[in-house]
Order: C-alpha cells, then sequence, then structure tokens
C-alpha cells in the first residue's frame, strides 16, 4: 500500500499555505536567538529583551521579596510539570480531594483554581464555537426570514448584517480550504506514524530526519514530505511536536469556520458544562480539574510568568516569588463572557493581585457581564494585563473583547494591553501579527519564539503571539509588586507603562503589522510607543511611595514558602 494517494501532487500548494496558519513567530527569518531571549538585554545580548536578567544581577541582589499570586485565564495548566508544580498557588481552605466544599465558596475541591469548561462527571470542554457563529444563530432566528417586520434600521439589525459579512461569505471559502488542508492534514499523520515508528523516537527535527539513509520507499518518502513542509513552516519549529501543536490549532480553528453555518454552536457546551449560558447568576458550575488533556496555551503561559527559577532545569520565569492561580476557561474555540467573568471574581475572591488574559475576540454579547468583573478587579486593587490579538489589526478600529472600555464610557484604570515585539534580529521588529493602536494597546513585549514551558511530561516547546507577550508584562508586574508590595493597581500600570523604553537600537520607523511592507512609526503602535523593561520599572517603583487600596486583600499569611527542586 503506498503512502500517499493520487491527491499528493495537488498538495504542493496546500504547502504554502503553511506561512497563513502559523501565529508562531515572522516567518522571513532563520535567526537563532537565546531560548531565554524575553529576559536578556539589547546592552549585552542585541536581543530586545525586558533586562530582568540585569535587574535581578543589578538591582535585586540581597533584597527581599513577598509572594505575588497571579491568576492564569486560560486552558488549563500541567500542574504536574516540574517547573511549575512549586509554583502553584493552593487554596489553604481547601482540603485536597474530601469532596467537599471547605471554604465554603461554591466550588469543590479548588485546592490549585477552578475550571469553568468543566462538567459534573468531571469532564471538560475542549471544542467550543467561535463567538461571531454564535451571534450569527441568535441574530438569524430574529432576522433571518426575508420577511420579517422588524425593523431594519435599528442597531442589532447592522450588527446582523456585519454577522452575515463574517459567517455567510466566507464560509464556502474556508470550506475548500478546509477540505484541501485536510488532505494535508492526513498525510502528515501518516508520515508522522512512519517516521517514529523508524527512528523509535515520540519526536523529531529536521536535522534528525535529514540525517535518515534507509532504501524503505515509504520512509524515504515520509522524510522527504515531512522535511519540506517543517522547513516552510515559518521559523522552522525546533521539533515536529512544536508544529503539530501548532497545525492542529490551525486545523481546530479552520474546521470551526467552515463549521460555522452547518453546527449548532451552543451543542457541545450544553451537553457538557450544562449551565444556563443566560444567567450570570447561575455560576457554580464547573470542576475541579484545572490541567486537563488540552492545557498547552495555559501551561506556557504560566511558565513564561514563573517556571520556578534557578532549579537547574528547563527554564526561568520573569517572576521569582509568584504562586500561580490556575482558572480554565479559554476553549479551543471564543472563551464564552459569562466564562470570564466569572474567572475574573473568581480570581479576585480567592486572591489573586495580578490577572494575565491571553485571549480575546471580536463580539461581546454580555459585555455588561465582563465589564462588572473588572469594575469588581478594580475594586479590589487587582490588575488585568490582557493580549492585543493576532490579526495585525488597529484596535483603535476594529473591535477586540475584553477591554478597559466600559459601557457607560468611563474607562478602567487597572487594564494593561499588550502588544507583541520580535527579538530585534529578524526583518520585522515588530511581530507581524500584532495587534496595535496608539489609544487601546498600552505597550509592547518580546512575544516571538518564546520558549517556555507545555504539557505532557516535563516538556519544553516556542511559540508565538500576543498570548506570549502579554505573560511576559504580568511577569514583570508580579516581580515589581513582590519588591514594592503597597503599591496599588493604578500604580503598578503606571510604573509599568511610564518605565517602557524606545527600541534599543534607536529605530523609530518599523514594519507596520498585517501590512507586507508599509512602515510606521513605531511610537505611533501604542499609548507609551514603549517596550516593557523590567530594570527601568523597578528603578521607578523605588521611587515611588506606595498606597493601600481600600477593598485590597493582603494575601502574605496564605501562601507558603516555594520549595526548591
Amino acid at each position: 500500500m503506498k503512502l500517499f494517494s493520487r491527491e499528493v501532487a495537488a498538495l504542493a500548494g496546500c504547502v504554502a499555505l503553511m506561512t497563513a496558519f502559523t501565529t508562531s513567530a515572522d516567518a522571513q527569518s532563520k535567526v537563532q536567538v537565546p531560548k531565554n531571549w524575553q529576559l536578556l538585554s539589547y546592552d549585552t545580548d542585541s536581543v530586545f529583551g525586558t533586562s530582568t536578567e540585569k535587574a535581578y544581577k543589578e538591582l535585586l541582589k540581597g533584597k527581599k521579596s513577598t509572594p505575588v499570586i497571579v491568576a492564569v485565564i486560560d486552558s488549563g495548566i500541567d500542574t504536574l510539570h516540574e517547573d511549575l508544580k512549586n509554583i502553584l498557588w493552593t487554596n489553604p481552605r481547601e482540603i485536597p480531594g474530601n469532596g467537599k466544599d471547605d471554604d465554603h465558596n461554591g466550588y469543590i475541591d479548588d485546592v490549585h483554581g477552578w475550571n469553568f469548561l468543566g462538567g459534573k462527571d468531571g469532564s471538560s470542554l475542549k471544542e467550543d464555537s467561535e463567538e461571531a457563529a454564535r451571534e450569527y444563530y441568535r441574530y438569524k432566528t430574529k432576522y433571518g426570514n426575508p420577511d420579517s417586520s422588524l425593523a431594519k434600521d435599528s442597531k442589532e439589525y447592522t450588527i446582523w448584517q456585519q454577522l452575515q459579512s463574517k459567517v455567510e461569505k466566507p464560509n464556502s471559502q474556508f470550506k475548500v480550504q478546509y477540505k484541501s488542508m485536510s488532505k494535508l492534514q492526513e498525510n502528515v499523520n501518516k508520515c508522522e506514524t512512519i517516521l517514529k515508528n523508524y527512528l523509535g523516537k515520540d519526536d523529531f527535527n529536521v536535522a534528525q530526519l535529514d540525517s535518515i539513509q534507509t532504501t524503505n520507499q515509504d520512509v524515504l518518502l515520509a522524510r522527504n514530505f515531512m522535511s519540506r513542509l517543517l522547513k516552510s513552516a515559518g521559523d522552522e519549529p525546533a521539533t515536529f511536536g512544536e508544529f503539530k501543536m501548532e497545525f492542529d490549532e490551525y486545523m481546530n480553528e479552520l474546521k470551526r469556520k467552515a463549521e460555522a453555518t452547518d453546527v449548532l454552536p451552543n451543542a457541545n457546551r450544553e451537553r457538557i458544562v450544562g449551565d444556563n449560558l443566560e444567567d450570570i447568576n447561575d455560576n457554580k458550575y464547573g470542576n475541579k480539574d484545572v490541567m486537563g488533556t488540552f492545557g498547552f496555551h495555559g501551561t506556557h503561559v504560566s511558565g513564561i510568568i514563573a517556571a520556578s527559577r534557578n532549579n537547574g532545569v528547563g527554564i526561568d520565569g520573569v517572576a521569582d516569588n509568584v504562586r500561580i492561580m490556575a482558572v480554565k476557561a479559554v476553549p479551543d474555540g471564543d472563551e464564552r463572557d459569562k466564562d470570564v467573568a466569572l474567572a475574573i471574581r473568581y480570581a479576585v475572591d480567592n486572591g489573586a493581585q495580578i490577572i494575565n488574559m491571553s485571549f480575546g475576540k471580536p463580539f461581546s454579547p454580555h459585555k455588561e457581564w465582563v465589564d462588572a468583573a473588572v469594575k469588581y478587579a478594580e475594586e479590589k486593587g487587582v490588575l488585568l494585563v490582557h493580549a492585543a490579538g493576532n490579526d495585525g489589526a488597529n484596535n483603535d478600529s476594529v473591535a477586540n473583547y475584553p477591554n478597559p472600555n466600559y459601557l457607560d464610557g468611563s474607562r478602567a484604570a487597572n487594564f494593561i494591553t499588550v502588544g507583541a515585539i520580535s527579538t530585534g534580529t529578524m526583518p520585522d521588529k515588530v511581530a507581524s501579527f500584532s495587534n496595535y493602536g496608539k489609544k487601546e494597546v498600552d505597550l509592547f513585549a518580546p512575544g516571538v519564539q518564546i520558549y517556555s514551558t507545555i504539557p505532557g511530561g516535563n516538556k519544553y516547546g516556542s511559540a508565538s503571539g500576543t498570548s506570549m507577550a502579554s505573560p511576559v508584562v504580568a511577569g514583570v508586574a508580579a516581580l515589581v509588586l513582590s519588591y514594592y508590595p503597597e503599591l496599588s493597581a493604578k500604580q503598578l500600570k503606571y510604573v509599568l507603562e511610564k518605565s517602557a523604553t524606545p527600541l534599543p537600537d534607536g529605530s523609530t520607523m518599523v514594519n507596520k503589522p498585517g501590512s507586507s511592507d508599509e512602515k510606521i512609526a513605531f511610537s505611533d503602535l501604542s499609548v507609551t510607543g514603549g517596550l516593557v523593561n523590567a530594570y527601568e520599572a523597578l528603578k521607578l517603583a523605588a521611587t515611588i511611595k506606595g498606597e493601600n487600596v481600600k477593598g485590597k486583600k493582603q494575601h502574605k499569611a496564605k501562601v507558603k514558602p516555594i520549595k526548591k527542586n
């Protein structure tokens, strides 16, 4: 039996599409950079890092810090990972595994956090629909009938027209694209099986493929096919495993878009979670499983913030005295406003001082719920750090949620939105995928080729996106707060933004994200026009008198010291 079908010849065109799926870096460059480049400094390492290591050596040596709780609202965390297990937040009022709600907060056995995607039977929702598809179906019941007598000059009808253009018109294109790429996926899976069996390894890289010498024709075909594919995929993932994770994520997204008009968008949610989606007061759902089987994103984000430092394994996170609270609320697909709102409230109520939110979407049907939660966090002195998005779009003119703009016209003072910068060694100094905005994006941070923890047995890998830039900023915020614990969320935001620096190589004009050759002033891409800088932030924090915020909880007595491996 031949490895490939007669359709293989047509797949050459599909390979060219691979650079379209990767949000994993600027594809033009093959430059190798240090795996911890986000912690380094331009003056010593020639990369656009945060000068974190410089701060530890020059500013923090011999100084004491206090623990900071950072909530990661994401897809889940590998709680068994060697670089994360010792920095997890543990609920001091909950007895693990006794099946009781010991602290009476409504969540049974929430030892390391809570899973708002969980079912009563212990399962978890992995795949959910996109918000555009959910809104499309909701409005279709009102305006889908062409003979409808409902007002067609209303704001709702305008939204319905926008949804039609976003969902209906591109749907046929996505169907064709998904069908073609599914052929590629099928052959990738066949190659994977053959090569893993031949090499006797669970993973492999391009160098190992190119070293294969055999007369087995199936192995040779698989070697050649996979080697070309990996080399075509952006900046060459370090291993096939890294490529496969991102490719599968891309295929899942493409499948959701292809099925947007065919599949009932709430079916999976209703079957597994079973809550009333339209009732924010129906809030005691989910389960204790904050890890699950699909926590790549949340695990990677958590490692960037706080992977155990100086333990002799893996990587070092930005901050050295952090407890990560796992709040699972982000599926493959768009997160629900209800889950986001309740996740923020859960984190605040359980002592989080900083919340990282590496997710986003173009529609927010219950923004009032999220606004209320953000206001609650603001009242309690909790800083929210949010990824700007990976569409190469201007957030000043394109909707991206959640955001700090309340429906009543006011604006949250505890909210930072983060764009992604590249290493500085690449042709594109700003990540080509990063969203930006002179009004709506506050600053930039490293977000390309970020090496961090991934699930599945103490593994590590690289990923890119504003999803990686956001936890870099959350980590710097936690670092500053741990040494200056009296700073309020508003002061912490001020410190991070005021200390942000211009591009350290002196460049003023950069590539405009989302365009092929247009240039723009870096200062016009964000409010500050700068990069987050841990060294400068700590220096500035030392000059500011902290303030106690009414309602802000003190968590020092509830946190155990970090165990060193």
